[in-house]
């Protein structure tokens, strides 16, 4: 027995071992209009699920040998492929019906649809009706597309035995999918940084914007500010924002026996210290938690809480371009939890950025204390 689930181990590993797949990123220059009204927000929102909507289509052309290979994996989890791409349809066939409402104001990129099929039958030959205008934006948003499909899509291919953020285990955890149409929740994980650092500068930003964002710590991170720095220093860090908790350390909470223990003292040290900024959410690291912890985190009055918008900026990605990356995903999902990381130099100028580029979109940003 203890030789087969060694080999079976060892299977395992090798359908999720492969080299990394490009990050998604396009240049918003390519788009040639200014976010500045909550209609043009509508009009290039229609346009990004048009041609995702072609990305998704098309990559279920592929029989399993070939998406495996385009995935860069072994083995796929092709049952778990096929329920994300079907949440992924309803998501977008929803999300165009709202970007929709405002077609008497501009006509750009409106179709009659009334139905996943009818959006489907449309993204198969909206590229050919863009227009000049549109048109230097259409090869850089498919790239985008395809790049971002395959990631979503290799999480899918390795869950459950690899778990991310994109599944949820049961109802109770959360992703943003409650939040309402053009509403976002700010949140940075990873942290806190340096005393004086990145996390510093960007809470304080944040409150010069009049901005609630809620921040996940680590506990041994959280632990060390509080060891180096005055008796307030993390109240007046977090003052006006809300935080939650990663765990001890920044490490898979799935296969760690001691999970239940990272969390405890986790949120023991963050509700003592900042009980009025303290919400009882949990990010897990890398998205990977137990899938039968609800008992527990029920039992600690916790809530998992997920991400699907990803900025990248602890990758590859400079500041702009993670920002870049981030109102693209705006756009296409329309509301959701958006994941930097505040240890980060490059989260408070992507902030920057996506704040400057959304001042006349109409979009909203979720008060933190309100998302518990």
């Amino acid at each position: 027995m203890r030789i087969a689930l060694t080999l079976l181990a060892g299977v395992l590993s090798l359908a999720v071992q492969a080299a990394p797949l490009p990050v998604a990123s396009l240049d918003r220059g390519a788009w040639p209009e200014q976010l500045d009204s909550p209609v043009l927000f509508d009009v290039a929102s229609r346009a990004e699920i048009l041609s995702f909507a072609q990305a998704l289509q098309e990559s279920e052309m592929l029989d399993e040998p070939q998406l495996a290979a385009r995935l860069q994996l072994r083995q796929i989890n092709l049952q778990m492929i096929r329920a994300v791409r079907a949440r992924m349809w309803q998501r977008l066939w929803q999300n165009y019906d709202q970007a929709r409402q405002s077609c008497e104001q501009d006509a750009s990129f409106c179709y009659p649809v009334e139905s996943i099929a009818d959006l489907q039958a449309q993204a198969a030959t909206f590229a050919a009706n863009v227009g000049e205008f549109y048109a230097p934006w259409l090869a850089p948003a498919r790239q985008f597309h395809v790049d971002y499909l395959n990631e979503q899509l290799r999480k899918a291919a390795v869950f459950p035995q690899s778990g991310s953020e994109i599944e949820r285990y049961s109802a109770a955890e959360r992703n943003g999918d409650e939040l309402n149409d053009r509403l976002f929740l700010l949140t940075f994980a990873g942290g806190p940084g340096p005393q004086g650092g990145a996390t510093d500068a960007l809470a304080d930003y944040l409150r010069r914007q009049k901005l609630a964002a809620t921040f996940f710590v680590l506990g041994n991170r959280f632990e060390q500010r509080r060891a180096a720095g005055p008796g307030n220093g993390l109240r007046t860090l977090y003052a006006g924002q809300c935080v939650g908790i990663q765990g001890w350390e920044y490490r898979s909470h799935a296969q760690w026996k001691d999970w239940q223990d990272s969390l405890r003292r986790s949120q023991a040290r963050v509700q003592s210290e900042l009980p009025d900024e303290y919400v009882p959410l949990f990010r897990p690291p890398y998205g990977q938690r137990r899938a039968d912890g609800e008992a527990f985190m029920a039992s600690q009055q916790l809530q998992v809480s997920l991400w699907d918008i990803d900025a990248q900026d602890d990758g590859p990605l400079t500041a702009e371009a993670s920002a870049q990356r981030v109102l693209s995903l705006m756009l296409l999902w329309r509301k959701g939890v958006i994941q930097f990381h505040d240890s980060q130099a490059r989260a408070q100028p992507a902030v920057e950025w996506l704040l400057r580029h959304t001042a006349q979109s109409g979009i909203g940003w979720e008060d933190c204390q309100a998302y518990r």
